[in-house]
């Protein structure tokens, strides 16, 4: 299975958002995400406009919810997310809660790992719980203090769920974590950031594609 790009967008202007996701789509994106910047500044008007302008693309809202699970993914959905992220430290309650919501409104659920003090285990929890997509992601602070997702990832192995990798990856590392397991990378500075966020999601892309070409 091809390894799914997912464009994390950590803005806070919703127009410059757009224009950046669109760039992002022609270099092969697969998903976008409404970062959790864009999401607190724009709200869920944002999930709406990048739905309209991108009808066949699974958008993402990284709400990273840690309470009333299913109140965050019913707004979600409704506005036009696909998948709805909630934070893997939540309670077990929240976790039920938004899972109902998601299989209510036809959505997925990613759980984000950042923070959590035993990954394995927890990542094996939520999978038995039904959560559809295990976010293995290392924060910008922790990035800062040299943890890595690619050991993040290794630490959470095979879940028999979706595995995503996330936090300061590069084309280079984004291409280790493919070869490594995951089944969506998802990269934000990387591209978002770039001059040419086109010409930045492409060479990722073909990294996680043909690795070492």
């Amino acid at each position: 299975m091809t390894t799914i790009l997912q464009t994390a967008l950590d803005l806070t202007e919703g127009k410059r958002a757009l224009q950046i996701a669109e760039e992002a789509v022609k270099g092969g994106t697969d998903w976008i995400e409404a970062g959790t910047p864009l999401v607190k500044s724009e709200g869920m008007n944002i999930i709406r406009s990048l739905k309209k302008a991108f009808p066949d693309k699974r958008i993402v809202a990284d709400l990273k919810t840690s309470d009333t699970g299913g109140l965050g993914v019913e707004m979600a959905a409704k506005a036009g997310a696909d998948i709805v992220c909630i934070l893997a430290s939540a309670d077990d309650a929240v976790i039920r809660d938004a899972l109902r919501g998601a299989a209510l409104y036809g959505v997925e659920l990613m759980a984000d790992m950042m923070n959590v003090k035993d990954p394995a285990a927890r990542a094996k929890e939520l999978a038995e719980m039904g959560v559809q997509i295990i976010n293995a992601h290392v924060g910008i602070d922790q990035q800062m203090g040299g943890k890595n997702p690619l050991d993040l990832l290794g630490e959470i192995g095979k879940l028999g769920v979706k595995v995503a990798a996330a936090g300061g990856l590069t084309k280079e590392t984004a291409a280790e974590a493919a070869a490594a397991g995951a089944d969506i990378v998802i990269v934000g500075a990387s591209i978002i950031k770039s001059a040419d966020a086109e010409k930045a999601a492409r060479e990722i892309r073909t990294a996680i594609d043909a690795p070492g070409l």
